[in-house]
């Protein structure tokens, strides 16, 4: 009995320390692990505030040193960011034939500054007259005998055009950011090309454009290359990348067709996409622009193109003059240049579309913003046959009730009120025989001028896009109508 009971004790203990033993274990497997995980969450805070430092000490997303607030976000930063470029850093670079030069160098004249724009005529021979016409230097090509051309319907002079960026960056120029393309038949607004780049950092690598109308053209060659015709922007380094690669590039592709579609595959091998800017035009259309203008798109107009091919934008005139005067104007005003602005006159039940600096349209009836700022198709599609459904953007058709052909008011002079800081521009009523109309309300043809009165704004493009409102003001001459332009208020919108 005694015997069975000192084993019940002695088990009773050996129970108690094991267990004791087993705590003692845990605790201390515990303990490590806690030490573990403690030392390794630290090594990650530091590893954290090493990296957190790193990016706020980065000069790159530190708010802008002209914001007003530091707790701009990092997206609004960057897209409210602008680039001091200015026209003094961008050189053109023309591509011209010397068959066509006499005709072609009067589109040149009316958009370029001598002294102020910098750039070089590139001719494919020697021209007479080369001495100081307000035009830029000229300089003859390279020799592209060497390189293969197999496309049976181009020309091997686009082998020459392509390699313009090239050959200008070859030529060592200094502060250069940017090389602008065109033909010798594209007018550019100089102020308004600033104001496009000057959005990119000339930095980087940019190759900035735009398609075709034609939504053919586009399948033809490609959605996702500059037209040249409608000129092209090339940032410094992408063009210096482009100039030592280039010649190899162009002997990979003998069967394309023109210098743009070379350049395109050249940045496809660079690796860098088309940047689109609608306001450079290719104009791959027959016929009169009106319908475009009259509705450009809600963006700066940089360029126009194939101006021997499309009808005077101002009837009555030559082409180049009819590009004189409407450069007239974007000298008071660049920046709104073409911009559509679409308002009514409630009394007459009048729609009126002002595109400034161009054109003022009055409408019979009430017409929907939606539609007036729908191109009407006043011209004619590249490809006949593809004429109603062959284009990249939505279009309208002329109407053909007699009642809704529009009142057409072309700009015929334009000045600026330095008293009250305005432009006055004065719209002229164009002679075009209107057919007979049985509505019952007043016609518009009882006006003969249109007064159309606004303030520049020249950092429009700095802001969201959005178009400018107009008002109709009462009138003492029954002939005469005034509007005024400007930027739209709190609470403005075009009801019907």
């Amino acid at each position: 009995m005694a015997m069975s009971q000192h084993r019940t004790f002695w088990s009773l203990g050996l129970g108690i320390s094991f267990t004791r033993n087993l705590i003692t274990w845990f605790l201390l497997i515990f303990s490590l692990l806690y030490i573990l995980y403690s030392s390794n969450l630290l090594l990650t805070n530091r590893s954290l505030n090493c990296c957190t430092t790193h990016l706020s000490s980065s000069p790159q997303f530190l708010p802008d040193s002209n914001s007003k607030s530091n707790s701009n976000s990092f997206t609004t930063t960057i897209t409210t960011r602008r680039f001091d470029t200015e026209l003094k850093h961008i050189v053109f670079g023309i591509a011209a034939s010397s068959k066509l030069w006499e005709r072609r160098k009067q589109y040149i004249k009316q958009w370029w500054r001598p002294t102020k724009t910098r750039g070089v005529v590139w001719l494919d021979k020697p021209v007479r007259g080369r001495g100081n016409e307000g035009l830029p230097e000229i300089r003859i090509s390279g020799n592209t005998s060497k390189f293969p051309y197999t496309n049976r319907q181009g020309s091997r002079s686009a082998l020459r055009i392509s390699r313009v960026v090239s050959e200008m960056a070859r030529l060592g120029m200094e502060d250069v950011r940017w090389f602008v393309m065109g033909d010798d038949d594209t007018v550019f607004v100089v102020d308004n090309v600033v104001r496009v780049l000057s959005k990119y950092d000339h930095r980087e690598f940019y190759y900035v454009g735009s398609p075709s109308e034609s939504h053919v053209q586009n399948i033809f060659f490609s959605y996702t290359m500059a037209y040249g015709g409608g000129g092209f922007a090339i940032s410094y380094p992408l063009a210096k990348a482009l100039e030592k690669m280039q010649d190899q590039c162009i002997h990979r592709y003998p069967g394309l067709y023109g210098s743009d579609d070379r350049m395109q595959a050249c940045m496809a091998e660079l690796g860098v996409p088309l940047t689109r800017e609608v306001g450079f035009h290719q104009y791959d259309v027959h016929g009169n622009l009106l319908g475009l203008l009259a509705a450009h798109p809600v963006t700066p107009l940089v360029s126009l193109h194939h101006l021997d091919i499309v009808d005077p934008i101002f009837p009555g005139m030559s082409r180049s003059r009819a590009i004189q005067h409407l450069l007239e104007s974007s000298i008071l005003d660049s920046a709104s240049i073409m911009q559509q602005s679409i308002c009514y006159d409630r009394n007459r039940e009048w729609s009126i579309s002002v595109s400034w600096g161009y054109v003022v349209q009055i409408l019979r009836g009430v017409i929907s913003p939606r539609e007036l700022e729908t191109p009407t198709r006043t011209f004619l599609n590249w490809y006949k046959r593809a004429d109603y459904t062959g284009y990249s953007f939505n279009t309208r058709p002329v109407s053909k009730h007699p009642c809704q052909k529009p009142y057409i008011f072309y700009m015929g002079t334009t000045q600026y009120d330095h008293v009250k800081k305005q432009t006055l521009g004065i719209y002229s009523r164009h002679r075009a025989r209107q057919p007979n109309c049985g509505w019952k309300m007043e016609s518009p043809g009882a006006i003969d001028s249109i007064i159309v009165v606004k303030r520049p704004d020249h950092l429009r493009w700095q802001k969201s896009p959005r178009k400018d409102c107009c008002r109709v003001f009462p009138s003492s001459k029954r002939s005469t109508m005034y509007i005024s332009v400007g930027n739209c208020q709190d609470g403005d919108i075009r009801e019907l």
